[in-house]
């Protein structure tokens, strides 16, 4: 039973592919981060370059797998026990681990690995990861309706989505070439009400079985009156019918607010995450 790391995006979906690809919830970030990475180059995410990871069991076979994007953290799928206490001892004498600042992974493994890390941490953020079980009409309606965004559009989705990006306190997710990406696919969407742009949900390009629920943002001024129920509504149909049969969604669990509207939608919790990073 061994962890094998390395910077070798090829080698990392070959040893893995399967094994990610049978738990496409748990391991929906896996999924998207390797597909941007494989379809727009290895730095989409930052200067520095990826890390990878797989776990082989007992048998020979792989059966778990993360993966770094400096500058976020080290993102961890769905694993079994003995890799996460495995990964435990890697992070203090691994080499392609050694600039691990922060961990993202499934609850109960964060807890492991923060005790076993070795250095000071805080919890950073706590997730749930969310599928959605039945779509339901938003109750009330909201008024306006939503489109797809275009090119035209361009400029206020940047700003929105810097916006959101400023509003987590998190790196920079909002570029020109990354929505130009969602674009290509259909997967960015605004309400309108009376005429006017609102509010914004985008969704991820559908791998497989599954896409996923990604920004969804409402300017502070017109929160309040159903926009972004109307929208994550519109983009979740939308991610159906580009050909997913699971939509999933992360919300934060500090946000009572966004966690009410996605389950009046009809999204069910899956499992929760959470992100330490070093104090």
């Amino acid at each position: 039973m061994t962890w094998t790391f390395s910077s070798d995006l090829d080698a990392y979906l070959a040893a893995t592919g399967p094994a990610v690809a049978a738990h496409p919830v748990s391991n929906t970030l896996l999924i998207t981060v390797a597909d941007a990475l494989a379809r727009r180059g290895p730095h989409v995410y930052g200067d520095a370059d990826p890390v990878f990871g797989w776990w082989t069991g007992a048998d020979g076979t792989v059966s778990g797998a993360l993966l770094r994007t400096p500058p976020y953290p080290l993102q961890l799928g769905a694993l079994p026990e003995e890799a996460v206490h495995a990964l435990a001892a890697a992070l203090t004498t691994e080499p392609l681990l050694a600039g691990v600042d922060g961990i993202s992974a499934r609850r109960r493994d964060t807890d492991t690995l923060a005790a076993a890390w070795g250095r000071p941490s805080r919890l950073a953020e706590e997730n749930r990861l969310y599928r959605l079980a039945g779509l339901v009409d938003p109750d009330p309606a909201p008024s306006g309706r939503a489109r797809l965004a275009g090119e035209e559009d361009l400029p206020l989705l940047l700003e929105w989505v810097q916006a959101y990006d400023e509003e987590l306190g998190q790196p920079g997710t909002g570029s020109e070439a990354g929505l130009r990406d969602r674009l290509s696919y259909g997967g960015v969407l605004l309400w309108e009400d009376a005429g006017v742009p609102v509010s914004l949900a985008s969704f991820s390009r559908p791998i497989g079985s599954a896409a996923r629920i990604g920004q969804v943002y409402t300017p502070p001024a017109v929160r309040g009156r159903g926009y972004a129920a109307g929208v994550t509504h519109a983009a979740s149909e939308a991610a159906y019918a580009a050909g997913a049969s699971e939509v999933l969604l992360f919300t934060d669990l500090a946000n009572p607010t966004s966690n009410g509207v996605y389950l009046r939608l009809g999204y069910t919790p899956v499992e929760d995450r959470a992100e330490v990073v070093a104090a």
